[in-house]
């Protein structure tokens, strides 16, 4: 018997604009940039702090750095880390390690020593380039991995009015090199002669599953093409009344993230958007940025960007309506509280879900087709299931895990054959791990996250690895974290800690410096709770957050 799945009957829900299918080339994915420099070479390509740079002069660098990794013996499928905020340094990065063949390693530049260790030893990096601020960490790190190739550069050396920085500013080891130098000194303007295929690794974007190991998905140059193609043509219904010498897209995104690298990055070069590039969100500086443009194209964001923005005191400085023409959020749903203040400001927005694995891209709500608590329907050429236990499926309106077939989604993870045939069936779906229902117009609706995933603030944060780090502690003996309602972050990080017989000096400030000490920013618990009686686990030893889950949100109703 066939299933309703198999219908796609959710295309009935597109905008006008939208495709039922594409027909995807089978190319290189440095092309997307490529092209957008050899039609349009004088459009402004990005916008630092009012630093600007032209398609033209952006393609230049581009093959430049491309030449010089061919010819410091980077070769085709090689690792290269890009270990930067967002700047012009990584756009240039990102575009000539494709060129050159290379794998874009996408590495969070707020990742501490230890994590980026494990990054660095799975990935086996033959290159690396890496701002300023790093330097430090990648001179202990490189103790022990001996990179091949470092390079390094400064935010400062692609703003306006600053002097470009020098090697011994920087205080570079001997045999690594200065970005700005390696631009200026190589002046071949053409691409090296590399062999790409279509289906070659383009990206490996580190991702997390149920252990909190990271796990890199391994996008290839076909995977980058179709995502990039269909995040444009799904808004197409705005895009289209742009005139491209207004095309624009905010760029506060992390390039690093997935989300940011399609929607930000690839999507500025198909449509020859000009990326308004800052390094990270701050809200004053938002603003300022804002006032600076009569219109934006397009801001990809997390729902908690747009609430710290509309409940600031300087909200009333925008004319929303027209200042940002076409929104998208992702990682975490939206607060019925912020949907209806974006209703007051006139503000539109579409919610989306992705993952690392499907190229950022699986469910997105039809242009001006907005529904409270959905994220939307299929992408074009998603095939989407509902299942159960027993991979059935599941009937409209009722919960099932998310299961998908799609251009987007990833090869494999890299050099892990155990995880990858963990999350793919016989048949090639792709297991989400990711419970939700489907309405009779296709509209999905997450309800719960099996793996235990916490989102806050847009970050994906795995709890065993907070645990992991806690039982660290001399005196803590069992450890749990769990994600609970924030008004602001969607969720946020507490602990749940049970301390070692006869330890009571221990307080919660404690064991939060601690984990500043081991773990990013974002991952920080902000919230310890200690318990005398053990944590709730199986009989196995398994974790139950869902018991610790459910009572603090028990608690949060009865306030």
């Amino acid at each position: 018997m066939s299933s309703i799945y198999e219908t796609r009957f959710w295309t009935k829900s597109y905008n006008w604009k939208a495709q039922k299918t594409i027909n995807y080339p089978k190319t290189f994915a440095y092309y997307i940039f490529r092209d957008a420099a050899a039609y349009h070479p004088d459009k402004v390509a990005t916008w630092f702090y009012g630093a600007e740079m032209t398609y033209r002069e952006l393609y230049r660098k581009v093959c430049r750095l491309a030449n010089v990794f061919v010819e410091k013996g980077i070769k085709k499928g090689d690792r290269i880390g890009l270990l930067m905020p967002n700047c012009p340094q990584f756009v240039i990065a990102y575009w000539a390690t494709l060129m050159a063949g290379a794998v874009v390693v996408n590495l969070n530049p707020l990742y501490t020593k230890e994590e980026l260790r494990y990054l660095f030893n799975d990935a086996d990096l033959s290159c690396v380039i890496a701002y300023d601020q790093l330097v430090p960490v990648l001179k202990e790190l490189n103790q022990e991995f001996k990179i091949p190739l470092v390079i390094i550069t400064k935010l400062s050396d692609f703003m306006l009015n600053t002097p470009v920085s020098t090697p011994e500013e920087l205080g570079l080891e001997e045999g690594w090199l200065h970005f700005s130098q390696l631009l200026e000194t190589d002046r071949r303007w053409a691409p090296p002669l590399v062999d790409i295929k279509w289906d070659d690794p383009a990206v490996i974007q580190y991702t997390g599953g149920t252990t909190g190991i990271p796990k890199g998905a391994v996008l290839t140059q076909y995977n980058i093409i179709a995502g990039t193609m269909s995040c444009v043509l799904w808004s197409q219904a705005c895009v289209d009344h742009v005139p491209l010498e207004k095309m624009s897209v905010l760029s506060v995104l992390p390039f690093s993230h997935v989300y940011g690298e399609i929607c930000c990055l690839c999507w500025a070069a198909w449509c020859v958007g000009t990326m308004i590039i800052l390094p990270r969100f701050d809200v004053d500086e938002m603003f300022d940025v804002l006032n600076k443009f009569d219109t934006i194209t397009y801001w990809p964001c997390v729902p908690t960007m747009i609430q710290a923005l509309f409940y600031h005191p300087r909200v009333n400085e925008i004319d929303w309506h027209e200042k940002i023409l076409y929104t998208g959020t992702g990682a975490a749903p939206a607060p019925l509280e912020l949907i209806k203040k974006c209703r007051e400001l006139d503000f539109s927005f579409h919610e989306g879900y992705g993952m690392s694995e499907t190229t950022a891209l699986a469910i997105s709500t039809p242009y001006n087709a907005f529904r409270p608590g959905s994220c939307g329907v299929p992408y074009t050429d998603v095939e989407l299931r509902l299942v159960d236990e027993n991979g059935n499926d599941v009937p409209l309106g009722q919960p099932g895990e998310i299961w998908m077939k799609s251009p987007y989604v990833m090869k494999e993870y890299w050099r892990n054959p155990e995880e990858t045939a963990k999350v793919f069936t016989e048949d090639g779906w792709l297991k989400s791990g990711d419970v939700a229902y489907m309405d009779e117009d296709g509209y999905v609706y997450i309800v719960d996250r099996t793996k235990d995933m916490i989102i806050a603030g847009g970050f994906n944060i795995y709890p065993r690895e907070i645990d992991e780090v806690l039982v660290k502690h001399p005196k803590v003996a069992d450890a749990m974290a769990v994600g609970v309602p924030d008004e602001y972050r969607g969720e946020t990080v507490k602990a749940f800690v049970q301390l070692k017989p006869g330890v009571e000096d221990v307080t919660a400030e404690e064991l939060i410096a601690f984990c500043r000490e081991h773990l990013a920013p974002y991952k920080v618990p902000k919230l310890i709770e200690f318990r005398t009686e053990p944590l709730p686990r199986t009989t196995t030893g398994k974790a139950l957050r869902r018991i610790l889950r459910d009572e603090e949100i028990a608690k949060q109703k009865k306030k």
